[in-house]
Order: C-alpha cells, then structure tokens, then sequence
C-alpha cells in the first residue's frame, strides 16, 4: 500500500536491543550501499507472522487494501496501464505502423498479494488478460474476492485460482504466466526470501513472460514498520535483489500524481537475465 515518508515509528529502542544480541551483516556489498540498522527487525521469528496478524484486522475494502488512501486507485491504475503499455501492445510509430511488435500474449497473469483483487479487477482486467490468478494469504480477502468484489469474473472464467498462501511460500507453475505482477507487498518479504520468491516466479513464467513490480521507495535507507512489518527499500537495494535473482530490468518509471508525502512508487519491468 502507499505509505508517507513520515508515517514509519521510532524503532530507536528496538534496534538497540537488537544491536546487542544479534550479528547480522548489513552489507550491500555489490553496491557499496548500507541498510538502516533496523532492518534487523526482518530477521526475528515473528516478522511474517506480525503482518498475517495486521491485514487480520485490515477490512477487506479498496480503502483497506490502499491504507486509507483510496483516491490514488485512478492514477494508480492508469499509470500501471501507461507503463505497460508497450509490452502488451508494441510500440507504433507514423501513421500507426507497428515498429516494435508486444513482448508478451495477454493470455495469463497472476496478481501477487492481491488483496480482494483491486489490481486484478481495476488494472489486469483492463489490459485486458483474459484470465488473472490471484495469491494472497489473509483469508478473509480470499472470501471477500471469491464471494463479492470478484464473483462475477470468476463466474464469466477470467479469474482462475485464487490461492490463499504467503509469498515466501508461493510456489507458481512452470510456464504458466505471461504476466506476474507484484505490487505493494514485496516490502513483506525479507531479502533472502524475495530473491528466492523472483526465482521462483522466472520458472512460472511462459518463455517470453515478464514480471513487473511496484512498490514504495525509501530515499536512502532502509525503512521499517513494525506495525505492518514490512520493509521500504531503496531503489538500488530492489535493483540489487533484481540482480541476485537472476533478474534483467528492462524498463523503470515513477508513478506520477500522488499526493505530496508519499514515499516515492517505482515501477519495473524485469525478464530473465541471459547469461
């Protein structure tokens, strides 16, 4: 969900604790970069299980899933629609002649931590793909988005499967997706987990699939919430992980539009790295 650069607690007293019991390396070594001394906090036994207890008491709304902030849904979507654009539909130049042809087929999307399905029924459904599988571990926006916001898609097959399940456990099938998308929930993950969640997502991918990704961006440093236990990366620190998944950036844009005091939202565009 959007966050403003301001709304992350004081962990002062937290991360001393933490500075006196444990040893973790805090290196970005590749890039030269240094994490926040609280992004230690990802690294203790309850980390996922504080943030399955936070979306519990969440409601299963547009505002829930946006954090309050539910008037950013139309520009969200459109510039996820802009961004996109290309890939979907190739580039087309004078007099409307294609000069560069889609990447990838609308066939097969998966929505990760979709929530009730906002970014299915609002964005992926527009594209159009003409079938989208949802993942999402809060069962209650499971039900939500199988009895309600969803129901008539489902009906009409262009929702598959809607998994209930964690992205640290999702295991996607092999060549099965055009498009993976991510967004607003890879701040939930570790470091160690995404990287291992990307690869993962590369084996679900069709041979010309993609993954996109958009997600808030810390300025400098780690930033993390101990209310939601997510974390917000820098935009090289995601790079980074992009890298050590195996993972090429193919294109990069910030989201345009949303009110001041926002953490900045990149969008990213990623195939496989050829060796």
């Amino acid at each position: 969900m959007p966050k403003g650069e301001l709304t992350a607690s004081n962990h002062a007293n937290r991360k001393q604790e933490l500075q006196e019991t444990t040893d973790i390396d805090l290196a970005l070594s590749t890039q030269g970069l240094k994490k926040d001394d609280n992004v230690q906090l990802m690294g203790q036994p309850d980390w996922y299980r504080n943030a399955q207890s936070y979306w519990a008491n969440v409601s299963p709304t547009i505002n829930g899933m946006l954090g309050g902030f539910a008037t950013v849904d139309p520009v969200d979507v459109k510039g996820s629609l802009q961004f996109i654009d290309e890939f979907v539909y190739g580039v087309r130049g004078a007099n409307n002649v294609l000069r560069t042809p889609p990447v990838i087929e609308r066939a097969y999307a998966c929505d990760c931590g979709a929530g009730i399905g906002r970014v299915t029924k609002n964005f992926l459904h527009k594209v159009p793909f003409s079938c989208v599988d949802l993942v999402e571990q809060n069962p209650s926006f499971v039900e939500q988005a199988k009895t309600s916001y969803l129901a008539d898609e489902i009906k009409r097959g262009t929702v598959g499967s809607v998994i209930c399940a964690g992205l640290q456990d999702f295991m996607p099938e092999e060549g099965k997706y055009d498009l993976i998308w991510c967004q607003w929930v890879l701040g939930h993950l570790t470091d160690d987990d995404l990287v291992e969640f990307f690869k993962r997502c590369i084996r679900g991918l069709k041979p010309n699939g993609m993954i996109g990704v958009k997600e808030n961006n810390s300025s400098k440093d780690y930033v993390v919430d101990e209310e939601d236990s997510s974390v917000t990366r820098p935009n090289e620190a995601l790079k980074n992980i992009f890298e050590r998944a195996g993972l090429k950036l193919v294109k990069e844009q910030a989201q345009q539009g949303l009110p001041a005091g926002l953490f900045t939202v990149r969008m990213y565009m990623l195939t496989r790295a050829t060796s």
